[in-house]
């Protein structure tokens, strides 16, 4: 792992600390501070969390926060299992099914954990899609697309504009349906957005988020 890839969520003393004992995310990792020592897999945190904690995946399959300090003595006991994410081959299409689009712009809604090592991922191409709800080849034939992957609050009105010409593209294209998968906390400003933009589609815009 590159401590400049900013999945890893970590900085400031938490990163100095780990970079010192030169472990990385997904390695075994023991944390000991005042008489008191946990052990478990060093995960990625939210980039918008304090820079004094780390987290970590104990035996029992429960995350914790570990404060550190200078005090803090951090030590690999063993490699881990590096997050990791396998898809499944999607399954065959019926082409009777109606088709449906869904537009990635970022968001808890358009990721995927690993449950094993707390990682995640942007998770939208139909293998992952198909992979995580099977149950959708019996429903439509999807196709997906990330137009872009950013926290809602960083989405402006140059990203509706955007969103707005690629859903029009795919209306033009012939769809039945578009989905856009969006962060919560600036959602209803983009689906306002989007009804100015967008008037009497042929086929149904939903947003949804989690």
């Amino acid at each position: 792992m590159t401590w400049k890839d900013e999945t890893s969520g970590y900085g400031g003393e938490a990163l100095k600390i780990l970079k010192k004992a030169k472990v990385e995310v997904g390695d075994r990792i023991r944390v000991s501070n005042k008489g008191k020592a946990y052990e478990g897999i060093l995960i990625p945190r939210s980039e918008y969390g304090d820079e004094k904690h780390v987290v970590i995946k104990l035996k029992s399959g429960y995350n914790v926060g570990v404060r550190v300090t200078e005090d803090t003595q951090i030590e690999k006991t063993g490699p881990g299992a590096k997050p990791a994410f396998t898809t499944l081959p999607p399954p065959s299409q019926n082409p009777l099914l109606p088709r449906a689009t869904i537009i990635s712009t970022g968001g808890t809604i358009a990721s995927r954990v690993d449950y094993r090592t707390g990682a995640v991922r942007p998770a939208l191409s139909a293998s992952d899609l198909y992979s995580v709800v099977p149950e959708l080849a019996q429903i439509a034939r999807i196709g997906t697309q990330i137009l872009f992957s950013l926290f809602s609050e960083n989405i402006i009105p140059k990203q509706w504009t955007d969103l707005a010409e690629a859903v029009a593209k795919e209306m033009i294209g012939g769809v039945d349906g578009v989905v856009i998968a969006h962060g919560t906390d600036t959602m209803g400003y983009t689906a306002a957005a989007l009804s100015f933009a967008l008037q009497d589609t042929p086929a149904p815009v939903i947003l949804v988020g989690s």
